[in-house]
C-alpha cells in the first residue's frame, strides 16, 4: 500500500510520500501542496478533523479543486484552504477518488486482444465505467499505426508510449457484455459526477480533461450497467449475470490498495474460482500471489500487469506508457 493511501500512516508522512513518490514528475502543483502540507502545523491540523481513510492527499486535493481552487504556489492553496475548510471538509466526507481514466484501457488491450471473445467486461472499482469501453476508442502505439473501432476512428485517441515485445492488435476486441461494481458508482450524465471527475484530474493533465469529457459522451450515449457495493460481497452475483458465451473477464486498475490485506486475500480467492479471466493493473506489493519480475529499469511508479495472476508487464498507473516483460 501507498503510505498516502495508508490509513496507519502520519499525515505528514503521507503528504510527503505523495509528494516525492506520486506526485514528482507528474504534477509540480500537487508536489509543491504536499510537501507544504506536511510542514505546515495548522494545515495538518486542519487535515486531521478528517477520518483517517479521508486524509489522503489525492481526496483532499481533488475536493479543493471541485470547490474552487485554483493551481498556484502552496502559499495561495493554503491561504484558500484555511478560508474554505467547511466546504472542503464537507467534500472529503462525502467522496472518495474514483479516478477514472479511460486511457488505462491502452494497458488492458493487448491483454483482451489475447483472449477467446466475445468479451463481457466486468471491472472491480468502476467508477463511472469509462474503462468498460476499450472497443468504442482509437489507440496510438508507439510504432503502430492508429487502431480504430469497427464504425471508424473515436473522438476518444489513446496514445501510448509501447516497448517493441507490446504484442499489439490488429482489431479491437468484440465486446458484448459491460458492467462493473463501484462503493459509489458515478454517472457522467450527472453534472455534479463528472465535475468531481474533471477534479480528480491533476492541475497540469490538460489531455486527461479533454479526454475524460470525450469519453464521458460515448459513455453517455450507452451507459454502462454499475452496480453500488462492496467488490467481494458483489463480485460472484454479478459475474453469473455475464452471458454464457461470452467470455467473462474481470478486470481493475489501482483499486486494490484501498482494501486490507483480509479483503485483498479474499478477492484473490473469488476471482480464481470464477470461470474466464482475471485482468489486474496494481502496486507492485498489492496483489496476493503474483511473482513480481524484479526490473533495474522500473521506476517506483510503475504498475503490475497481470493476466490470471502472471505478469506481463510494467504499466504507467494512467495509460501513457507499458513494457512487456512477458513472452509476446
Amino acid at each position: 500500500m501507498h503510505t498516502s493511501v495508508d490509513p496507519s500512516a502520519p499525515t505528514p508522512d503521507r503528504y510527503r510520500a505523495f509528494a516525492e513518490v506520486e506526485s514528482r514528475g507528474m504534477s509540480t502543483t500537487y508536489e509543491a501542496w504536499a510537501l507544504g502540507a506536511a510542514d505546515d502545523p495548522a494545515t495538518l491540523r486542519l487535515i486531521d478533523e478528517l477520518p483517517p481513510a479521508k486524509r489522503q492527499p489525492n481526496l483532499v486535493f481533488a475536493a479543493a479543486r471541485f470547490q474552487g481552487v485554483p493551481a498556484g504556489p502552496y502559499s495561495l492553496f493554503r491561504e484558500w484552504l484555511h478560508a474554505h475548510w467547511v466546504e472542503v471538509r464537507a467534500t472529503a466526507l462525502t467522496h472518495a477518488t474514483q479516478t477514472n481514466e479511460a486511457a488505462r484501457c491502452a494497458l488492458h488491450l493487448p491483454v483482451l486482444a489475447r483472449l477467446q471473445g466475445p468479451l463481457a467486461l466486468l471491472e472491480v472499482g468502476a467508477s463511472a465505467g469509462l474503462c468498460l469501453y476499450p472497443d468504442r476508442y482509437s489507440y496510438r502505439y508507439t510504432g503502430h499505426p492508429q487502431l480504430d473501432p469497427v464504425d471508424g476512428p473515436s473522438e476518444v485517441v489513446l496514445d501510448c508510449e509501447a516497448s517493441a515485445a507490446v504484442p499489439i492488435p490488429e482489431l479491437l476486441p468484440d465486446v458484448v457484455w459491460r458492467a462493473g461494481i463501484d462503493l459509489n458508482p458515478l454517472d457522467v450524465r450527472r453534472p455534479d459526477d463528472l465535475a468531481w471527475l474533471d477534479a480528480l484530474i491533476w492541475p497540469e493533465h490538460d489531455d486527461r480533461r479533454a479526454r475524460l469529457q470525450a469519453a464521458a459522451r460515448i459513455a453517455a450515449a450507452d451507459p454502462p450497467h454499475i452496480v453500488a457495493g462492496d467488490l467481494n460481497e458483489r463480485l460472484a452475483g454479478l459475474a453469473a449475470e455475464a452471458p454464457s458465451d461470452a467470455t467473462l473477464v474481470v478486470f481493475h486498475t489501482a483499486v486494490l490498495a484501498y482494501l486490507d490485506e483480509a479483503a485483498r486475500a479474499e478477492f484473490v480467492g473469488t476471482v480464481r474460482g470464477l470461470p474466464g479471466h482475471w485482468v489486474s493493473v496494481e502496486g507492485r506489493t498489492i496483489v496476493p500471489g503474483i511473482a513480481v519480475r524484479e526490473d533495474s529499469a522500473r521506476d517506483g511508479t510503475q504498475f503490475v500487469l497481470a493476466l490470471d495472476g502472471e505478469q506481463l508487464a510494467w504499466a504507467q498507473p494512467h495509460g501513457r506508457a507499458l513494457r512487456w516483460v512477458a513472452n509476446p
